[in-house]
Formats: structure tokens, C-alpha cells, sequence
């Protein structure tokens, strides 16, 4: 992301400020969190002044409370206190938000929920409010500046490592790219079912406003603030980060439905369908609960969503986030989701959804990515590009994939976080060849495909014919060349018999037969 002086300043004063407060204890992320609580302050304050002209009372905005015991509360009170009159003051304000956002559907409701004071010191509390934020007007400023700005701290918080703030983050220049792929409209409505930060839904924005502001009505733009965008995240204090990043890049209302969900998005069957889902998971196979028992011992259960919408109940969140994607998507919908490579080759029930998703969807593109690209470790991940189709009539007919387009952009790259990242000119040739971006006519350029080199060609029937349906395919240097390391093996077999005791699992738990504690605690 390139930022501009200023907003590149302001990044550097922010962060430095970051470094100030380790000292006392504050993660990057707890750092974010109340930056957000304070910048959205900054930000109710700065959209009363220049609505204080207005005669008519009922014409104002009021993202704060407006009753008469909240007069003089918010930005200016805090602006006027020192020392513990400041921290007590602003922990009873956080409080207060907090308690009227348990049943207050609003952004501003989303964002103070729950929210708590991390920062103990007074006088860093009172230089973050004079010295840095007040200093900047956050509502006029373009997005250009506030949100690229914001954005840019969140990418540096990844790096916490600490802090696991990397599981949140997928680097933008994979998301800028899957997005010119996927070519989103201002007639779309777009969604991630693990919104993170909100990385794909700003690209998605940035990208239709980029290339069709021109033509858009007051109309258009004015559907992403009404739901036309939206984004589902199961951990608040990510959501709140989200929700913050999105009211900067000027997306949502600060007193309007808040544009992303705090729920767990497998939970239930979607409510509401989109034309474009784009998604980053998270990493990790088993979906479960954290449970603290009486003696205040935890353990953790695995858990199935029981869904009739899904065409195999499974623990593995991966697969049940590639069912519940495949089921977000309207009609003409079409999705792009970053998965991990056991996706492509697990057996068992993973064979089966592999199967369904093959039959049902066409499933024309996958994106084999490099390792070293995400905080997750050396993670070998993909990019699959699935559509919506036409229901089949009967077993008979052929799968909807008739072909599956691998590009192979592992092979020959070996990728680092901050010594040798993921540059877009990695990605240029896949964008061109497989999604015909930058020709003058993208869907003629696609029908053009050619099978060569790093791009293949792969027949759908034949896949889904196959036992397994094994889509760990396309390299041009089949990961098996290289793990010819002892190391490397016992990991590959480590894994083979992990999955093959979570298949076991699976069927006991259907079947009702409770294993021996033995093999339930591996």
C-alpha cells in the first residue's frame, strides 16, 4: 500500500506512540482497540461542530447519546481533564458506550461494546488525545489519508507477533489481486464470512469506486452503507477493528447499521445472499469451544454445525467454511477463498465436499500460492475461484466444473514475510493469463486460455470420477520432489494419521460409540 506524506507521517507518529505504550503493558492490538474508541470520539465531535449551524434541532447528527445527562460528555470532556480525572473519566465513558451498545444496533454500538480502558498511565492517555489525535480533523480528511493510514498500522500490528495479530491479516497485495480478478461491480453485493479487518471488503470498494465512480448515482454509493457490503467476524475486538476501518475509508454510518456481524458465521444457515463472497478463513482445522470447568480447569470441545444446508456434517472449519461459501452465493454469485492445501487432498468427508463442490459449482480456477506469504508459518495455501450454476437435474449429467485452470505459483518462489514478500509483479502473469486483467476484453481473454507452463488444464469428470478427487494438483515441482528430507516425511505421515483420526472421530460421533479417553486426547 502506498501512502502519501501525510498519511505516511501520521502512521509513523501513531506507531511511534505504540512503541511508547509496550512499557506499560499495551499489545499493538489493545492499542488499535482504543485508538478506534478515540478516534470515533474525535469523529462524533468534529460531526456535531459542523452541524451546530443548524436551527432545527431534529435536522442535527448525533452519534452520541443526545439525552441531557450526556451534555458536555465525549471528546470535550476528555479534552478538558488531566491526570486520574482523565482516566477515571474515560473509563466511565467506555462504560457507559458500552452498556447502551448491548442493545443498540449501530456502529457505534458495534465498536464501544464491551469496551474497557488498557491505558493506566494518564499522562500517555492525555498526550495520545492532545498531541495526536485532536491535532487531526478525522472527518474531513480523505480516506486517503485516514483510512490508508489505519489500514497501515493494522498491517504493522501484524507483525506482533505476540499478540497473534497476524491471523488476522492476509497481505494486500494477494487481496488487490484476487479482487482485479473478480471484478466486482457497483450491482454486486459482496460479503466475507470471515471479515478479519476488513481487508477484501475495502479492496472490493476501493476497486468498483475506482472504476466506476464516474457512472455511479448518489444511489450506488449510497447501497455499501446500507448492507450492500458486509462482513461476518467472530472475535468482537477484531470486529470493532473492522468496523473502525471501514468508517475511515468513508463505508457505513457511524450511527447506522453496523456493516459487520459479530456472530459465528457457521453457525446457522445464511439469511442473506451474495454475488461475490471473497474469504481468508482462519487457519487451523478444528472448529471449537473453549469451556471452563467448575474446578476452573479448561478444555476444548469440537464441535459439528448440524446443517441442513451443508452436504457433510464435519469438525473441520475449512470445509464447513468452503459449504457455507458455496451457500452465501446467489444464483449468478461467485466467490474467491484462500484455503490451505489439506482442503485439496484430506479423505473421508473431504473427499466428498471436494466432490459436491466439483458437481454443484464450477470451480474454474485455483491459485496455487508460495509459502512464506502469510504470519501463519510456512502454511501451503491456494486460491480457489468458484461460481454458481444451474442445479442438476440428475446424477448423470456431468459436473458443472468441466474444467479446472491450476496455476502454479509455488514452484520456484521461495517468498519471506519482510526480506522477500509477495510483490504484485509475482502476480502479474497469473492475472493476465488466467483472468485476462488488463485486456481490453477479460472474458474473450479467459475463453483464450492456454495450458502452458505454470498454467494447466484439468478435465472436471474425470476429477470427480476419481476416489479421492484429489485436487492437490498443478505444480510444476510436485511438493513430493522435495521433501526428501527425513524431517520432512515424518511431517507428511504425522499429518496423514491426524487426519485419519479425525475421520475416525467423526464416524464414532456418528455412530454414537464414546472412544477410549487414549485416543480422544491426542
Amino acid at each position: 500500500m502506498k501512502l502519501d506524506l501525510h498519511a505516511r507521517r501520521l502512521v509513523d507518529r501513531l506507531w511511534n506512540y505504540c512503541n511508547v505504550l509496550r512499557d506499560d503493558g499495551v499489545s499493538s492490538l489493545e492499542y488499535l482497540e482504543q485508538l478506534s474508541f478515540l478516534v470515533f470520539l474525535k469523529m462524533a465531535a468534529e460531526i456535531e461542530e459542523a452541524d451546530s449551524h443548524i436551527a432545527q434541532e431534529g435536522r442535527r447528527r448525533h452519534v452520541l447519546p443526545h439525552a441531557k445527562e450526556w451534555q458536555g460528555r465525549g471528546w470535550p470532556e476528555l479534552l478538558d481533564l488531566t491526570g486520574s480525572e482523565l482516566e477515571e473519566a474515560y473509563t466511565q465513558l467506555l462504560a457507559d458506550l458500552g452498556q447502551r451498545g448491548e442493545n443498540e444496533n449501530t456502529t457505534l454500538g458495534l465498536i464501544f461494546h464491551r469496551a474497557r480502558n488498557r491505558l493506566q498511565n494518564p499522562a500517555n492517555l492525555r498526550r495520545l488525545i492532545v498531541d495526536l489525535i485532536d491535532k487531526e480533523e478525522w472527518l474531513s480528511a480523505s480516506k486517503d489519508i485516514k483510512g490508508d493510514a489505519y489500514e497501515a498500522l493494522i498491517a504493522r500490528s501484524a507483525e506482533d507477533t505476540k499478540a497473534g495479530a497476524g491471523q488476522y491479516f492476509t497481505p494486500r497485495v494477494l487481496i488487490e489481486s484476487i479482487v482485479r480478478c473478480m471484478r466486482p461491480t457497483p450491482d454486486d453485493i459482496i460479503t466475507d464470512p470471515a471479515c478479519g479487518t476488513g481487508g477484501f471488503l475495502l479492496a472490493a470498494h476501493d476497486y468498483v469506486v475506482r472504476e466506476y465512480g464516474g457512472e455511479m448515482s448518489t444511489e450506488d454509493f449510497a447501497r455499501f452503507d446500507e448492507g450492500a457490503i458486509w462482513g461476518t467476524e467472530l472475535v468482537s475486538a477484531t470486529a470493532r477493528l473492522a468496523a473502525m476501518n471501514l468508517l475511515l475509508h468513508n463505508i457505513g454510518r457511524p450511527d447506522g447499521t453496523p456493516l459487520i456481524h459479530v456472530e459465528d458465521a457457521l453457525a446457522r444457515p445464511p439469511a442473506k445472499r451474495a454475488s461475490m463472497v471473497l474469504a481468508n478463513p482462519p487457519f487451523g482445522k478444528k472448529s471449537s469451544i473453549v469451556i471452563t470447568n467448575i474446578d476452573g480447569s479448561v478444555s476444548r470441545e469440537d464441535m459439528s454445525y448440524h446443517r441442513r444446508d451443508f452436504w457433510e456434517t464435519t469438525t473441520n472449519k475449512q470445509f464447513n467454511f468452503v459449504q457455507h461459501i458455496a451457500n452465501l452465493l446467489t444464483d449468478n454469485g461467485r466467490a474467491a477463498v484462500i484455503l490451505p492445501d489439506n482442503v485439496l487432498n484430506e479423505g473421508g468427508r473431504g473427499a466428498s465436499i471436494r466432490r459436491e463442490l466439483l458437481k454443484r459449482y464450477n470451480l474454474h480456477t485455483m491459485l496455487r500460492l508460495p509459502k512464506g506469504i502469510f504470519y501463519a508459518g510456512s502454511v501451503k495455501a491456494n486460491v480457489l475461484f468458484f461460481d454458481a450454476a444451474p442445479p442438476r437435474r440428475s446424477d448423470d449429467e456431468p459436473p458443472r466444473t468441466q474444467q479446472l485452470w491450476v496455476y502454479d505459483l509455488r514452484t520456484g518462489n521461495r517468498l519471506t514475510l519482510k526480506q522477500n514478500p509477495l510483490l504484485p509483479g509475482h502476480l502479474e502473469d497469473f492475472e493476465k493469463r488466467a483472468f485476462g486483467v488488463g485486456e481490453s476484453d477479460p472474458d474473450s481473454a479467459i475463453a483464450r486460455r492456454v495450458p502452458e507452463g505454470r498454467l494447466q488444464v484439468f478435465d472436471g469428470t474425470k476429477l470427480v470420477a476419481t476416489r479421492d478427487v484429489n485436487l492437490d494438483i498443478g505444480l510444476v515441482e510436485p511438493d513430493d520432489a522435495e521433501a526428501k528430507s527425513l524431517t520432512e516425511l515424518t511431517l507428511a505421515l504425522s499429518s496423514e494419521l491426524r487426519d485419519a483420526l479425525s475421520e475416525l472421530e467423526d464416524l464414532a460421533q456418528d455412530l454414537g460409540v464414546e472412544l477410549p479417553l487414549l485416543i480422544q486426547e491426542q
